[in-house]
């Protein structure tokens, strides 16, 4: 109750000084004010577009993965038939096919092609080869823009009628890949607007723009809208510029208070959500680079609020950590681990599921007597279950320290996660205190690259392999990020985007299934796995 009340002894106090102060500043104030909260919104919007146009690009790499393991002879008649029902349980897709010398052999929608087609120029060629395309004129629908990609051999079609996220007039959205090497070189003129390399709110040429680049593909989003129809569509053309500065004064008051009301409720939102298990757990494949057989999965929870929106795991996580209930969201994750894997864990002792740990979970007595109790009555092994930690300052005590000794003591592998993010992790090197490490994504991303982080990288799996530690890489999305690891000459894990997305657990196990019958027919090779 408390800091309650001084939240609100807070907000109120700012109101009052923002509406003194608007009214004091008059009509450039408040058009400072209009300008800001068009800016706001029009990331806002961007950031909705975003969310879509990255679901569409993790379908396209999801299905050109699929294409590219396909166990069928080159355009078969039973290739086009998988390309065409994976084009039928997809969402954002329309066609799919193959290319020879850069021309379409076959496709699921054209079939085998007596007469290839040649491709044009493409309009943009990312850093791993994927080549983008805006006018195939195959594929063309009026005067709507149809996206093609290619990635080595396949290419895929992205159908122009999905129902997306529409900004209102007049504002002006634009969708562009970016490579990642451009991102922070400057602005790229458009048609609509300035479109950035890189997160941003400028005003440029007369408008307001906001980017949004998505960390996790190629897709910037700029929205735009010029300063006058700002203006006009923030209601400043009144008279007195007294009275819109004090009016701009009272909106910011009221935006703070609905932001605050906005932070309670995602609170109240996220403990309903995990007292009653809405709170989902989906899996990431870890990979044996050696053998390219399946070592395990990593646990990730995923929660949507109750109005639909798609919460990131390091908001609502950060979240249950500054509200004290951070600990039933982990027993919802261990809980619903074991129901899902209990058996598999069972009769593959070598299989693993890692499961992330907060920091506050490992100085609350709770935690150990709650994990033996789920490892018990699940009768499975402290083994098949690896802890996954963050290092950071609320770590390094003598009573987390001890926690993690119990963990190991009990058979559980504890990693050190986001190794690299600062060399005090060497601490707990040093002192025996981990099992593994997880390469963080910056690393992975640098191999092939000038960039730093491509020359420590070689030191840190020479200090692992030194200190008999195992080493998991995350954020491998390209065959070369694969073969550098897997060239490395000792067993190395790895999971990312290359392997398969994070998934629900039927999915996951359907998968799984496919893997260990392609593993029981191929010849055996050295791995870090058995399995």
């Amino acid at each position: 109750m408390p800091i309650i009340k001084k939240r609100i002894l807070v907000t109120s106090m700012a109101t009052l000084i923002v509406v003194a102060a608007g009214t004091m500043a008059g009509y450039l104030a408040s058009r400072d004010l209009t300008l800001w909260l068009t800016e706001s919104k029009l990331r806002q919007y961007a950031t909705q577009t975003l969310t879509e146009a990255d679901s569409a690009s993790l379908e396209s790499r999801a299905m050109l993965a699929a294409m590219r393991t396909s166990p069928f002879p080159f355009c078969s008649d039973e290739e086009i038939a998988s390309f065409r029902n994976l084009i039928f349980l997809s969402e954002y897709l329309k066609e799919a096919g193959r290319v020879r010398d850069g021309q379409i052999q076959c496709s699921a929608m054209l079939g085998r092609l007596s007469a290839p087609i040649a491709l044009p120029q493409p309009d943009l060629v990312q850093s791993d080869g994927t080549r983008v395309y805006t006018k195939l004129s195959q594929f063309s629908v009026g005067d709507l823009r149809v996206i093609s990609v290619q990635l080595n051999d396949s290419y895929i079609v992205f159908s122009p009628y999905i129902e997306t996220h529409r900004v209102p007039e007049p504002i002006h959205s634009t969708i562009v890949a970016i490579d990642a090497s451009d991102r922070g070189n400057g602005a790229q003129s458009q048609a609509k607007g300035q479109v950035l390399s890189g997160d941003g709110q400028p005003r440029l040429d007369g408008s307001v723009n906001a980017t949004v680049c998505s960390d996790r593909s190629s897709n910037c989003v700029t929205d735009t809208i010029s300063i006058p129809d700002a203006l006009q569509a923030g209601g400043l053309v009144q008279a007195g510029c007294m009275a819109a500065g004090g009016l701009a004064g009272l909106c910011i008051g009221l935006i703070l208070a609905l932001l605050q009301h906005g932070n309670q409720s995602i609170r109240k939102q996220l403990y309903r959500g995990i007292r009653s298990g809405r709170v989902q757990v989906v899996y990431q494949a870890i990979m044996d680079t050696v053998s390219g057989r399946v070592y395990g999965a990593e646990a990730l929870a995923r929660w949507t609020d109750e109005d639909g929106n798609v919460v990131e795991p390091e908001v609502f996580v950060q979240v249950a950590e500054e509200c004290g209930f951070v600990g039933d969201l982990t027993k919802l994750v261990v809980r619903q681990v074991l129901r899902d894997f209990a058996k598999k864990l069972r009769s593959h002792p070598d299989f693993r599921i890692s499961v992330n740990v907060a920091a506050s979970d490992l100085t609350d007595p709770h935690f150990l007597p709650m994990l033996d109790a789920a490892m018990k009555r699940a009768a499975v092994p402290a083994k098949s279950l690896a802890i996954e930690i963050t290092e950071g300052p609320s770590t390094r005590n003598e009573v987390v320290m001890e926690t993690i000794r119990q963990l190991r003591l009990r058979g559980h592998s504890v990693m050190l996660d986001d190794f690299g993010t600062g060399y005090s992790s060497l601490s707990y090197l040093s002192a025996n205190s981990v099992d593994a490490i997880k390469i963080d994504k910056p690393f992975t991303q640098a191999i092939g690259t000038s960039a730093s982080n491509a020359t420590i990288l070689p030191q840190i799996l020479s200090m692992a392999e030194a200190l008999n530690l195992q080493v998991i890489v995350e954020g491998i999305e390209t065959a070369q990020q694969e073969s550098y690891f897997a060239e490395a000459g000792w067993p190395i894990l790895a999971q990312g985007w290359f392997f398969g997305l994070p998934v629900p657990v039927d999915v996951f196990q359907d998968w799984l299934a496919e893997e260990e019958k392609k593993a029981q027919s191929a010849p055996a090779i050295g791995s870090a796995n058995k399995y």
